[in-house]
């Protein structure tokens, strides 16, 4: 059985895991992402892959890393969220692992991973938005991973949808990633329950301090029907479901997967995004609508995709 070990970078954490080329995890580890020190996040990545080497016969490895990658899938060559900048990240992990080492775009891997073994497995365009840390995208046309002429298509993030907006971390300003990631979500959240009664309940939940409400929080609360807090869920999901209505006159996809953590909160999320899909979709009642699926690898699609994408 061939196994590859799969990889998954963000700005928060790095998931590793054994996969075999079926898409079963074999076995899953997870460390901390020193994010801001990128020497530092290539030996977080290299000790991982070598635990679970360590127990398992890895012959190759994917990493999904959260930023543009080079056509050739080695070079990282920008990342909003980790001090990556023309970072040859697969010739460093390589040298440190002595395994052959793959980079794609972490949002693309795992649009791979729902495409060959999850929610998109029936259809053969599909695309995948990542909600998490930051925003994410990946595009599956005609079977294919399609990742345009220079290896960065589909930072659905980077998509002005306020002129002149909030800065966002990629050097633009009003960005989706701004107001709908998880970070736009916490950080609207807590602003909001500081000053308006409605935030009573999920203020009470953390402790009387905005500053200690976290996403896992507000999806916690909107769940058990709180409100305010799935007000907040709501207004994101209009910002993605405004978005993929956009993507959708350009793309055609078939299904629109949604996956990353802010996801967790399912349908107080996945509604108010279909909603506004229909609303703003182009040609609405004279064309096929796409559905809008939640991802069924959870958050295995990342490591799943890099692993296959490796073997590939």
């Amino acid at each position: 059985m061939s196994l590859s070990c799969g990889i998954d970078v963000g700005g928060t954490k790095i998931a590793g895991a054994v996969v075999s080329e079926t898409g079963e995890v074999l076995e899953q580890a997870r460390v901390t992402s020193p994010a801001a020190d990128a020497e530092a996040v290539e030996k977080a990545i290299a000790g991982l892959v070598d635990d679970l080497a360590s127990r398992h016969a890895v012959t190759r490895v994917g990493i999904g890393a959260a930023g543009y990658v080079d056509a050739g899938r080695r070079v990282v060559m920008f990342a909003p969220n980790i001090a990556w900048r023309d970072e040859h990240l697969a010739d460093e992990v390589a040298r440190h692992t002595g395994l052959p080492v793959m980079v794609e775009n972490d949002a693309n891997a795992a649009a791979w991973g729902e495409f060959a073994h999850g929610a998109a497995a029936d259809v053969d365009d599909m695309l995948m938005i990542t909600v998490g840390t930051g925003i994410g995208g990946g595009l599956v046309l005609g079977g294919q991973l399609y990742r345009g002429a220079f290896g960065a298509a589909a930072e659905i993030g980077h998509l002005r949808v306020v002129p002149g907006g909030r800065l966002c971390g990629c050097g633009n300003s009003g960005c989706l990633e701004q107001y709908a990631s998880g970070s736009a979500l916490v950080r609207e959240t807590r602003a909001r329950a500081a000053s308006e009664p409605a935030g009573a309940h999920l203020l009470e939940r953390a402790g009387g301090d905005p500053a200690a409400i976290t996403g896992p929080m507000v999806t916690a609360a909107a769940v058990d029907g709180d409100p305010f807090a799935l007000a907040r869920l709501a207004e994101a999901g209009t910002w993605l479901g405004e978005a993929a209505a956009s993507l959708a006159a350009v793309l055609d996809p078939a299904v629109v997967v949604v996956g990353g953590g802010v996801s967790e909160a399912g349908e107080v999320l996945l509604e108010p995004m279909r909603d506004a899909f229909v609303q703003q979709l182009t040609g609405r009642g004279h064309r096929p609508t796409a559905e809008i699926r939640p991802a069924s690898l959870g958050n295995r699609a990342g490591v799943i995709g890099a692993a296959d994408l490796a073997r590939r």
